[in-house]
């Protein structure tokens, strides 16, 4: 979930020497000559030169125009990209095997993958976290600019569910996002996604209830996914009462959540089911088997 030792390094030696030329202007640190002092700094004088430049971004530009360190075009091209940043509140909800995935505060959240320096993320436990952290454009993956903060506030099973929620949808409306500048219109989902994760858990059904009225209302041939994962949800019921009153293995046939046909063969009690309902209904049964443990 760490760049490369070798894109680390030329990270930290182009972003160093950006934040040396905003100092230059600015006169922020005294002691900062070049790109090797910053690693002299406190963390909190470093986080004063961050916010200059975030504050006025039109410095990368200047940089880039007059390239101070003679650097080569496709280095000037990176730093170039940083205008590009995102930078305030982030949930950090998952930890994969590429990169750790970073999600915004806000009605409409997104979804980063975000790789580090060298972070020992093992060290974040309990997620999800709060950070406010700055996120870069990098050779065509996303990194934060070398620290974050981290609020040391946890939270009770209600707000995990919520924000896992939060990341579900961001995740179906716009997948993990791997680089920047972002543009939703290249990442538009289909209704199908879309419908799925609206439907994944309760509190989703109870959040996005009016997008999946108007879903089906508008799209009817998405009917047959509704059915699909409304009749999983509801065979998780049916499996507890019909073990409760002595019924532990068998197939059933369910739609718009009322069993209508069972037996111990699957093609039998499909046979039975489709039998009883017009053609155009029979898309819309889901078939379940209960296990005897």
């Amino acid at each position: 979930m760490n760049l490369p030792d070798d894109d680390r390094r030329l990270f930290l030696k182009l972003y160093h020497s950006l934040l040396l030329y905003v100092n230059n202007k600015h006169k922020i640190l005294k002691d900062f000559q070049s790109p090797e002092d910053l690693f002299k700094e406190a963390l909190e004088d470093i986080e004063k030169l961050k916010e200059k430049l975030y504050s006025k971004p039109d410095q990368i530009d200047s940089f880039v125009r007059e390239n101070p360190q003679g650097f080569s075009a496709e280095e000037l091209e990176i730093i170039s990209s940083w205008q590009h940043f995102v930078k305030g509140r982030f949930y950090i909800v998952r930890f994969l095997k590429d990169h750790a995935v970073f999600m915004n505060e806000g009605r409409s959240p997104k979804a980063y993958g975000v790789k580090g320096l060298a972070m020992q993320w093992e060290l974040i436990g309990n997620l999800p976290r709060i950070v406010q952290a700055t996120l870069l454009p990098f050779k065509g993956k996303i990194i934060f600019d070398g620290s974050f903060s981290c609020y040391n506030i946890f939270f009770g099973s209600g707000m995990k569910s919520s924000i896992n929620d939060s990341f579900r949808q961001a995740k179906a409306s716009y997948g993990i996002i791997t680089s920047l500048p972002f543009s939703p219109k290249d990442a538009a989902p289909s209704d199908a996604e879309r419908l799925r994760a609206f439907l994944r858990s309760q509190e989703s059904r109870d959040i996005h209830w009016q997008e999946i009225e108007e879903l089906l209302s508008k799209k009817p041939e998405l009917l047959p996914i509704y059915s699909e994962e409304m009749g999983r949800v509801q065979a998780r019921k049916y499996r507890k009462k019909l073990k409760d009153i002595g019924i532990n293995e068998g197939w059933f046939a369910i739609i718009e959540g009322i069993i209508i046909a069972g037996g111990q063969d699957q093609k039998e009690v499909e046979k039975i089911a489709y039998s009883l309902l017009p053609e155009e209904k029979r898309k819309l049964v889901h078939i379940f088997h209960l296990k005897r443990k």
